[in-house]
C-alpha cells in the first residue's frame, strides 16, 4: 500500500473520528461468522445502550461524508488544488447545535487534514470548553477548503467557487447558532464590508441559525486584551444554546 494511500486513509478515519463515528461498518461476506442486528428489533438493553442513539442519527453524518467525497476531489481553483497537501472539509459531530466557521486552512491544517489544530486551534479549543463543550460536541470548519499559498487572503474567484459547499455544510448540520471567527469569515458570511468589532456583540439571522461573529483565535493570540470580549461573545452563544434547549 503506497503511502499516499495511507496518508489518505489516516485523514478519513479521522474526519469520521472526530465527526463522532464510533463504529465502522464491515461486510458481512469477509465476516460470515458476524450476524448482523436487525436494526428494527430493539431490545431493553439496546435501549440502554450509549451506541443507540449514534445508530438513530446517521442521515446528517453520512451525508456530510458523500459531501466531503465530492469536496476533497473538487479542482475548481487550480493553483489551490496544485498547493495544497489536505482539503480540510471539517470535523465535529453531525448533529452539532453550534457550528464554527474560520476564513481558510493554515500550514498546520493543510498536514494534517483537519480544521484549528495550531495554535489557534488549541485556544479555540479552550474557548469551546469555556462554555461547557467539547470539540467533540460542535462542528469547526473554513469557507475555503484548501490553504491559500503562503497564507494569503482568499480570493473572489475562490470563495465563490467554495462557498457552496459551506452551504452545504450547513444545511445538512441545520445548527442553533454559528460562530464567524475573524473578519474575513464575518464579512464573507454577511456579505458586508463592516469592521469585525462592528458586527461582533449580537445575533444575525442567517440561514435559520443565529450568526454570531467574534475574533479569531489567531487574533486573540496577539491581541490578548480582547479575551474579554470574546468571552462576552460566548457567554451569549451559551445563553442562545440554553433557551434552545429548554
Amino acid at each position: 500500500m503506497s503511502k499516499d494511500i495511507i496518508k489518505q486513509l489516516k485523514n478519513h478515519l479521522e474526519i469520521l473520528k472526530a465527526s463522532g463515528v464510533d463504529l465502522i461498518a464491515v461486510d458481512a461476506q469477509c465476516h460470515p461468522e458476524a450476524k448482523p442486528k436487525d436494526l428494527r428489533t430493539v431490545s431493553k438493553q439496546d435501549e440502554d445502550s450509549p451506541l443507540l442513539p449514534e445508530l438513530r442519527m446517521t442521515t446528517a453524518k453520512d451525508s456530510l461524508i458523500k459531501l466531503r467525497e465530492t469536496v476533497v476531489r473538487c479542482t475548481k481553483c487550480s493553483e489551490l488544488a496544485a498547493t495544497r497537501k489536505s482539503v480540510v472539509f471539517g470535523s465535529g459531530n453531525a448533529n452539532a447545535k453550534l457550528v464554527f466557521v474560520g476564513e481558510a486552512p493554515g500550514h498546520d491544517e493543510d498536514i494534517q487534514g483537519l480544521p484549528f489544530v495550531g495554535r489557534a486551534g488549541q485556544l479555540l479549543t479552550k474557548m469551546i470548553e469555556s462554555i461547557g463543550l467539547t470539540r467533540q460536541q460542535v462542528f469547526i470548519c473554513n469557507v475555503l477548503k484548501c490553504r491559500p499559498p503562503g497564507n494569503r487572503n482568499p480570493l473572489p474567484n475562490e470563495i465563490t467557487n467554495c462557498e457552496p459547499y459551506l452551504f452545504e455544510q450547513l444545511d445538512i448540520l441545520k445548527p442553533i447558532v454559528i460562530c464567524a471567527l475573524g473578519t474575513f469569515a464575518a464579512q464573507t458570511l454577511l456579505k458586508t464590508n463592516a469592521t469585525i468589532s462592528s458586527l461582533r456583540g449580537r445575533f444575525h439571522d442567517y440561514r435559520g441559525a443565529k450568526l454570531i461573529c467574534s475574533f479569531h483565535p489567531a487574533y486573540l493570540l496577539r491581541n490578548p486584551n480582547d479575551k474579554r470580549k470574546a468571552w462576552e461573545d460566548l457567554k451569549m452563544i451559551r445563553a442562545e444554546l440554553n433557551k434552545a434547549e429548554v
